[in-house]
């Protein structure tokens, strides 16, 4: 293995990214269980990606690839505790990108209005907001939907 290294996760790897959804932010305040994430992580609609650093664990990456009008959208990016701050969800956003380039020019992701620090993230890698959902999910919360031209 290299030192980063991206790759289609398995079952058990399944089992680790809906851990870390469940247990990280935004999924806390919106009260996502880990149940409903262990759903999304097994649809077989959906493709789950698991970064690794050095062979440990470092992020996950779930895609939708006919998510929004029939476009990729970023269903979820989560990055471990250990590795924030790191470069490791721009890593992944790249990924993403790069997965998608070919065969299409739209790109799209959700991020909650409370959370900053990712909308910081996804604004600083190219993406512009189109709308607001406000109330979507959490009363007194939006869903800030995104995109990038790839």
């Amino acid at each position: 293995m290299k030192d980063f290294d991206i790759h289609l996760a398995d079952d058990k790897e399944k089992n680790l990214a809906a851990h870390l959804l469940a247990g990280s932010e935004p999924w806390i305040t919106l009260r996502i269980t880990e149940e409903q994430c262990k759903k999304n992580c097994y649809d077989p609609e959906y493709l789950l990606y698991l970064a690794f650093e050095k062979e440990k664990p470092a992020g996950i990456l779930l895609l939708d690839p006919k998510g929004v009008a029939g476009s990729p959208y970023i269903k979820s990016i989560a990055v471990f505790p250990e590795f924030r701050g790191k470069g490791i969800g721009t890593k992944l956003l790249s990924f993403a990108e790069d997965l998608f380039s070919s065969n299409s020019r739209h790109l799209f992701i959700c991020v909650s209005s409370f959370n900053n620090r990712a909308r910081k993230l996804y604004e600083k890698f190219g993406f512009e907001t189109v709308g607001e959902l406000k109330d979507y999910i959490i009363k007194g919360a939006s869903e800030i939907l995104m995109h990038k031209g790839i």
